[in-house]
């Protein structure tokens, strides 16, 4: 069965738009890099260029269940049938070992990553392992979420709020304290927060905000955890579980999202860059700019765009017009790690220690160098 995607698209629309426009023949020689080209113009060039070079492409993609970024994938291929893309999803905590790994055994395998993890790409910079380059559309991103110099970009944002069953309507929780009613006694399912520092970062807010107090009332609800945002998500509205936080929608029809409208939630600059080892980096350079070009940014992410060009999804405010949510939060919380760790050491005390099998790795079969060069995983 095909699995939905760990990510806001699913939250702010109700099904991920195709490619916004048919596959378009190679256009004329175009300088990639030339000002005044067309964003098309540079995406043909770019795109015959990665053809050239063999029409291969791997990228590592943040995320918690197996198929999770098939929408981009699909997209991409479609716009581009020339190329052959594998994008792996795992936990970006198990992506961002891999990529040192990979590097420190200099067998990079990965092209392009983009991750949750804000905090690996400055120190990535430092180290000298990203490659310097700055993709179409980057004169329109975000100035706050991108780097000045070219290393690497926020291309789109994810965001978790409330999950909610749609059988619950009107009655459904929406501020945190709703969550502590009686009626929700046992019928509440969370992602571990000491497993995911997006959630972590969720239930720091309300520790902040309300106090521990709040997490021991919670937890007197006898709330379900789960591994992935994704399991916490599909859960809602299934047998006796109706409501989560901290996590994004399905695409199931029986469960919706709904923001806060005084206690915090979390959003964040998913982002991106391109390995300086990469084995394919044309193809590496047009997925990233094709990424960050309005037609995939308008049609296929389905959420907020890292574009300052692009209207926010249907019903949404501007990602950095939400008073109880601040999108660059989660980067300054992941950036000391050491405060992050006593946070979650401490509430590990009371949500207890995660249990379960990775989710987007249900089977241990991606190792060391999904999808090496030749195809295989390893």
């Amino acid at each position: 069965m095909k699995s939905t995607r760990n990510a806001w698209a699913a939250a702010v629309a109700l099904a991920v738009l195709a490619a916004g426009s048919a596959t378009v023949a190679a256009s004329p020689s175009a300088d990639p890099d030339r000002k005044g080209s067309s964003e098309e113009a540079q995406l043909q060039a770019l795109y015959r260029q990665a053809v050239a070079e063999g029409g291969r492409l791997v990228v590592y993609a943040g995320g918690d269940k197996p198929g999770q970024a098939d929408y981009l994938k699909d997209a991409f291929e479609k716009k581009f049938p020339k190329m052959k893309a594998d994008i792996v999803v795992d936990f970006s905590k198990n992506h961002d070992a891999r990529v040192d790994n990979q590097i420190a055994e200099h067998h990079v395998v990965a092209d392009v990553v983009h991750l949750q993890t804000i905090d690996d790409f400055p120190r990535w910079k430092k180290e000298g392992v990203l490659e310097k380059y700055r993709p179409v559309g980057w004169n329109k991103v975000y100035p706050q979420i991108k780097d000045k110099d070219g290393y690497y970009t926020g291309v789109f944002f994810f965001g978790f709020a409330n999950v909610t069953a749609t059988s619950l309507g009107s009655n459904a929780p929406v501020e945190a304290k709703d969550f502590l009613k009686p009626e929700f006694k046992n019928k509440l399912v969370f992602t571990y927060p000491n497993d995911d520092d997006a959630v972590l970062y969720y239930f720091k807010q309300l520790t902040d905000k309300y106090g521990f107090d709040y997490l021991k009332k919670l937890l007197a609800q006898h709330p379900k955890f789960v591994r992935g945002t994704q399991d916490s998500a599909d859960l809602v509205g299934t047998g006796d579980y109706v409501a989560s936080f901290g996590s994004s929608g399905s695409s199931s029809g029986v469960s919706t999202v709904t923001l806060p409208r005084t206690s915090p939630w979390v959003a964040w600059p998913q982002t991106g860059a391109i390995l300086k080892n990469a084995p394919h980096k044309a193809a590496a350079k047009l997925y990233l700019s094709w990424l960050l070009s309005k037609e995939a940014q308008e049609h296929a992410i389905g959420t907020w765009s890292g574009r300052t060009d692009i209207a926010a999804p249907a019903g949404r405010k501007g990602i950095f017009d939400y008073a109880n949510m601040n999108p660059l939060g989660l980067g300054a919380f992941m950036s000391d790690r050491a405060a992050l760790d006593r946070y979650k050491a401490r509430i590990s005390l009371y949500v207890g220690d995660v249990r379960g099998v990775n989710p987007s790795d249900p089977q241990g079969v991606l190792g060391l160098h999904p999808v090496d060069q030749d195809g295989t995983q390893g």
